[in-house]
């Protein structure tokens, strides 16, 4: 077995860079404000750059009873605008199989709001197919899932087996598992890099004290790939994290477990 620690500044640097790629338009990430400014005698709807831009324009105002969820907040599921695919223009390592398209799902209903990303054949991505998973879907426990859909997002993805791209794709699998969540249903992004143990706070451990907080991937004989980093969760309660991601050899999608091992409290004063 060997292991390869990984510059913690390099990590960073991706997810930056998937943070602003994966971004919604506003009318879909908050479809209630929006439309209440729409309202308003102040209101002007932003000039489009892009054609991107332009489909969010057209779908501004458009009412449920027009036929398929445009963006809303009364708990109808809706198709988003934006493709997820995008990421892997400049991510190293990894990409899209061929033939394959990613698209996400957006439920809003008033502060709740999650999202659901997808991937299918490019065959089976069309308008009236996505748009026929909509009928089956009911709230936040039971999104759309259009036939012929992957079992998961990840199944995806293909790379170059390098340690590095594991690394990555254990950050793109958390991204995605994110990508449209809203208000309490934000966790993820409330967690920080880390590569030392913050020195602030006092730390109260429930496993043994870990020392070498570094991002390390391990490669086992057999083809298996293990994925290791940290975080540090900033809104309370603070805690740090040891994410674990177990790869099948050749494959991009893994089992992973995220566990808080260390609580953090305010440092005593003597």
């Amino acid at each position: 077995m060997s292991t390869q620690r990984i510059s913690l500044d390099a990590l960073q640097k991706v997810r930056q860079y998937l943070r602003t790629i994966l971004v919604l338009p506003e009318p879909e990430n908050r479809p209630r404000l929006f439309s209440m400014l729409e309202g308003s005698p102040a209101f002007s709807a932003p000039e489009p750059d892009s054609l991107a831009g332009l489909g969010d324009l057209f779908r501004v105002g458009t009412s449920l009873e027009e036929g398929v969820p445009m963006p809303n907040d009364q708990g109808q599921w809706f198709i988003s605008v934006v493709d997820p695919g995008v990421v892997f223009m400049k991510l190293p390592g990894l990409q899209l199989k061929p033939g394959m398209r990613l698209v996400s799902y957006l439920y809003r209903m008033g502060n709740v709001g999650v999202g659901k990303t997808i991937a299918l054949p490019e065959a089976l991505s069309t308008t009236a197919h996505l748009e026929t998973a909509l009928t089956q879907a009911n709230g936040t426990e039971n999104p759309p899932q259009p036939e012929g859909a992957l079992a998961h997002v990840m199944m995806a993805v293909e790379g170059d087996s390098s340690p590095f791209s594991y690394l990555i794709g254990s950050l793109l699998k958390r991204e995605f598992s994110e990508f449209g969540a809203i208000g309490q249903q934000v966790s993820w992004h409330k967690h920080q890099l880390i590569n030392t143990i913050p020195q602030q706070l006092q730390w109260q451990w429930r496993t043994e004290a870990v020392k070498d907080l570094s991002p390390k991937v391990r490669l086992l004989p057999d083809g298996r790939v293990i994925v290791e980093f940290f975080t540090c969760r900033v809104t309370p309660s603070i805690a740090l994290f040891q994410h674990l991601d177990q790869y099948a050899a050749g494959q991009y999608q893994s089992q992973g477990v995220d566990r808080a091992i260390a609580i953090g409290e305010r440092k005593k004063v003597s």
